[in-house]
């Protein structure tokens, strides 16, 4: 009656099961492992980021500072995509005050709306793996249990021995539905919220950005 034992001894069907639900379990290990680096990461880089641009340094020197670093994401990504619209717009001589904010907008919006794609790459696969595991650890079950049954049906005699091994069986697909499902919800709902964080401060960047060049053009049309 171990484990093993039990598994080697299955249905086909039912070790078939178990095998969908180990690799379900391992593929959302693993997506869970890459989301927290990828999350953590983001973090890290907004915080630098932020400690740098509200410094009171020159944004004309942080844009290339940023530039030169390359491999610019989160925050970085969406200043220097406002920024470049914005030295376009006053390239091209564009004077109209609302025009270049609304250029401005949408450009960093755009890549907004990119970086938190990123950030949600891969939560689709957590919520499917959460979901749809215990069903499947469920069709084991009803599988085992069926063939118990069965067992028991074609038996002269019905004994708890007979029937142990179908229903153990059946358990563990059970069991291994739920150990592939549980760290895959709490996982989602995890890294939903932070992704969530991370998309209101990337709009609160983006409005603050806003901000700031509208305050300059008013003050350059001023002067």
């Amino acid at each position: 009656m171990s484990l093993t034992h039990l598994v080697l001894q299955a249905s086909a069907l039912a070790q078939v099961v178990l095998v969908i639900l180990l690799a379900a379990s391992v593929f959302s290990w693993a997506v869970i492992l890459s989301k927290r680096k990828l999350l953590s990461t983001a973090m890290e880089e907004a915080e630098k980021f932020e400690d740098r641009f509200w410094s009171g340094g020159n944004l004309a020197h942080l844009y290339e500072d940023r530039r030169r670093a390359g491999d610019n994401q989160g925050l970085a990504a969406i200043f220097l995509s406002g920024y470049e619209e914005f030295t376009r717009q006053q390239t091209a001589g564009q004077a109209d005050h609302d025009y270049v904010i609304a250029a401005v907008q949408r450009q960093m919006r755009v890549v907004q709306v990119r970086e938190v794609e990123k950030l949600e790459g891969g939560l689709a696969i957590l919520a499917t793996i959460g979901s749809t595991s215990p069903y499947v650890g469920l069709f084991g079950t009803v599988w085992g249990i069926m063939n118990a049954f069965i067992s028991i049906g074609s038996a002269k005699q019905a004994s708890l021995a007979t029937v142990a091994p179908g229903i153990a069986e059946a358990l563990i697909a059970t069991a291994m539905g739920l150990a592939a499902a549980i760290p895959a919800v709490i996982a989602y709902n995890f890294f939903t919220r932070g992704v969530e964080k991370m998309e209101s401060r990337f709009h609160t960047f983006a409005d603050e950005m806003i901000g700031i060049i509208d305050r300059g053009l008013r003050h350059g049309q001023k002067s």
